[in-house]
């Protein structure tokens, strides 16, 4: 028999009302939900996804997402 809860101020609150005996002696499994974090292989397949980019946006992408000043004049 399993029961899932959560803790509350040092104590586990069970989520459905159980009807357990005091003095019943219990098992508390801790699951530690998994994180999943981007890596790099993970953001490599969103390489070359963006379509009409400026040519120089990869030198310039501070100039094209915070409107900073270029760090290169644009060659006329």
């Amino acid at each position: 028999m399993s029961f899932e809860g959560t803790m509350l101020n040092g104590t586990v609150v069970f989520a459905e009302p159980t009807a357990l005996p005091d003095g019943t002696l219990v098992e508390v499994v801790v699951r530690v939900p998994e994180v999943v974090k981007p890596t790099f292989l993970g953001l490599m397949k969103l390489a070359g996804s963006l379509k009409n980019l400026p040519a120089d946006f990869a030198a310039e992408h501070d100039h094209y997402i915070h409107g900073t000043p270029r760090r290169k004049p644009v060659s006329e």
